[in-house]
Formats: structure tokens, sequence, C-alpha cells
């Protein structure tokens, strides 16, 4: 491979470039744009090998369909307290500077859209447009077999990234959902999955809004001091 700083760039800007996008224009995605990338994703590195990545890519009536679904459960409370993640994205007890981090994006989002931190309904109805994909018009579904352990989750996470980078290199965006967990037998009985196989998050993808303010919002990161020691 011939290294120039264009394509050290380019790799660069795919990478640093990549939000969380909450709002998308209705424009189509291509079938054979999401195949070149989920084929561009699937060089990820994982264990001997073993690939632990399924993936279900929802358009049209297939996820407005979902939506409808999960969305119906989620917006009934009687539902809704029936249903649990089947695995632990979250820390139990939190901590700093986790925390911090964790309630500075939530209430800079809100901030942006005009949610105080006394509107409940509001703060359910912009939780609930995950279930709609934020309107993007293409939806996926990640699952992995029941079978593997914590490194082919590693390898999982290798894979999401990948997806999320190429997508940008191709001037799409992303918003990978943990939010979708909670609802997995919803998604299970929509998807009809065989009973190996567990939700690990879903994703949206598609064009941005340029003209959302909720896709202004950029996080902050560490700087590379914050967070790595150096040995020498």
């Amino acid at each position: 491979m011939n290294i120039t700083p264009a394509s050290i760039a380019a790799v660069d800007e795919a990478i640093t470039s990549r939000r969380s996008i909450r709002a998308f224009l209705p424009k189509p995605v291509p079938r054979e744009t999401v195949e070149a990338i989920l084929q561009v994703a699937a060089r990820a590195p994982s264990g001997t090998n073993t690939q632990p990545w399924k993936v279900y890519v929802l358009t049209g009536e297939a996820k407005t369909a979902l939506s409808r679904a999960v969305r119906a459960a989620f917006d009934d409370p009687a539902q809704r307290a029936g249903h649990a993640e089947e695995y632990a994205y979250y820390p139990t007890q939190w901590e700093s500077p986790y925390i911090d981090r964790r309630r500075k994006v939530g209430w800079d989002l809100y901030s942006l859209l005009g949610i105080g931190k006394a509107d409940k309904a509001r703060m359910h109805e912009q939780h609930g447009r995950n279930y709609e994909f934020f309107d993007a018009p293409v939806g996926m579904m990640f699952t992995i077999d029941r079978v593997m352990q914590q490194g082919s989750w590693l390898d999982y996470g290798m894979f999401l990234q990948n997806v999320m980078v190429a997508a940008r290199a191709r001037g799409l965006d992303t918003c990978p959902q943990a939010a979708f967990t909670q609802f997995h037998r919803v998604i299970r009985e929509q998807l009809q999955l065989p009973d190996q196989e567990m939700v690990v998050c879903g994703m949206s993808l598609g064009w941005a809004d340029p003209d959302a303010v909720e896709n202004t919002l950029v996080t902050e990161r560490e700087p590379v001091a914050g967070f790595a020691r150096f040995v020498d």
C-alpha cells in the first residue's frame, strides 16, 4: 500500500468526522452501497477469524413494521416494564468520570432541542426517536451467536466501527443504538431471529439532515495525555 499524506488525511477524516446523527434525510441509500460498506467492514479482525457478526438490513415496510412494534412497547408503560436487556451494556453503579460524561452528553443534546430537565414527555419522545431509526432510510440490527464469549464482543466492536467509518468515507452517517436491546423480544419476533442469536445493537444509516439542530452536537474527547501512559 502506498501511504501518502492524502491517504492518511482521508482515513483520519473518516474517523474523526464520525458522529451519532439523530436526524436523517428521506433520501434512499442504494443497496449496493450498503453491501459495499458491509464488505469493507467485514475485514475487521476477529480471534482465529471467527467473524462473529450477523447483520439484518431493514428498509421500507420491514423497517417501518419493526419501528412500529418497538415503539408501541416503548410507549406503553405496562409493556415497557416487562422488557429488559439481555446483557449489561452500562455499569450497574455509575462512578466519575463516566457518569459525568454521560450526563453532559445527555443535557447537551436536550439543551440543543430546548428540552428542560422537568420535561419528561419530550424526553420520552426524543428517546423514542431511536426506535424510528431517526427517520434514516436504512436500519440495521446486529446479532451474535450465544455461544460466543467476551473476546468475540471485542471483535464485534471493531466490525461496528468499520461499518461507521466506511459509511463516512461514502458521505453517509450513522447512529449506533444500544437502546434497541431492551426490546430484544419484540425484535426477535419481528425478524424471526433464531433462538441462538442475541441482539447486540441497532444502527441508523443514511444522509444527515444538515438543518437539524441535534446534528450540531459534537461530543468531547479526552486528550491523549488523559488516557494514555507511555512507558519507556
